[in-house]
This record gives structure tokens, C-alpha cells and sequence, in this order.
């Protein structure tokens, strides 16, 4: 039986990018499930043979259009979600890996229905989650 994103046999490993382009943080609307329509960190399921740093580009890239630099893992964040029923939809285990911008124009692409920078001052406007806002603080200091 195949693994599946949807009711897992294991965590999927992936990547959360905290992308800063001076004070400005990257946010991406989410265009899948699970929280479709959320704002969030961009990011997504690290592929077989991929170093985090290869797929913190590879995703910026696919979702935003844009290059970065990669810099140090900043946390690790579980995320699991669950059904009706109470049943294991979705478990990610999150490693958080701060950029900083490299070039290109910010578009949503991929599966994102938009992106955006914002400062700190606009975050409070787009319901970010607290793990979001607390890795996002964190990163900063590093």
C-alpha cells in the first residue's frame, strides 16, 4: 500500500520557509488542504535525496517565483490534523529554515493563491497561527 499525505503510515518531513526581504516576512495563502485558504509560511514535503536547504529553494521557487538564500534551521514544528472522526488526516513534522531574499519578481504560483510580504505591523490582519508567529519572532533573532 502506497504513503499517502492524506491519512499517513508515517510523519511526512518537510519545510517551512521564513523568507525576509528587510523587516517584510513572505506569506503565501494556501491553495491545498490541509487549512486551504490560510495564510502561512511557504513550504511543502521534502522529496527523496533532497537536502532542506535544496527544498526550501526548490519551493519558494515553485510557489513564489523568487530565489533565496538559505540560511540556519530556526525550530521544528509538529502539525497534525484531524478529521470529524477524530482520525490522523494529516502529520508533517515542519523543520523551519530561515532565508533571506536573492532576486526575482513575488508571484503565487504552484499551489498558492497568493503571496505577499508583510511587515510586522500588517501580520496581526492575516490570522497567522501561533506557531507561525512564534517561529517568525525566532527567526528573527538568529
Amino acid at each position: 500500500m502506497p504513503d499517502s499525505r492524506e491519512y499517513p503510515l508515517r510523519p511526512i518531513p518537510g519545510i517551512g520557509v521564513i523568507v525576509f526581504d528587510g523587516d517584510a516576512v513572505l506569506l503565501i495563502q494556501r491553495g491545498k488542504p490541509p487549512r486551504i485558504g490560510a495564510w502561512a509560511l511557504p513550504g511543502g514535503a521534502i522529496e527523496l535525496g533532497e537536502t532542506i536547504q535544496d527544498a526550501a529553494r526548490r519551493e519558494i521557487r515553485e510557489e513564489c517565483g523568487i530565489e533565496i538564500n538559505p540560511r540556519e534551521v530556526v525550530d521544528a514544528v509538529d502539525i497534525f490534523w484531524r478529521d470529524e472522526e477524530q482520525l490522523l488526516q494529516y502529520h508533517y513534522v515542519i523543520v523551519e529554515l530561515a532565508a533571506d531574499y536573492a532576486g526575482g519578481d513575488l508571484r503565487a504560483a504552484s499551489d498558492v493563491m497568493a503571496a505577499r510580504w508583510l511587515t510586522p505591523a500588517e501580520m496581526p490582519e492575516y490570522d497567522l497561527t501561533a506557531d507561525t508567529l512564534r517561529v517568525i519572532a525566532k527567526a528573527r533573532r538568529v
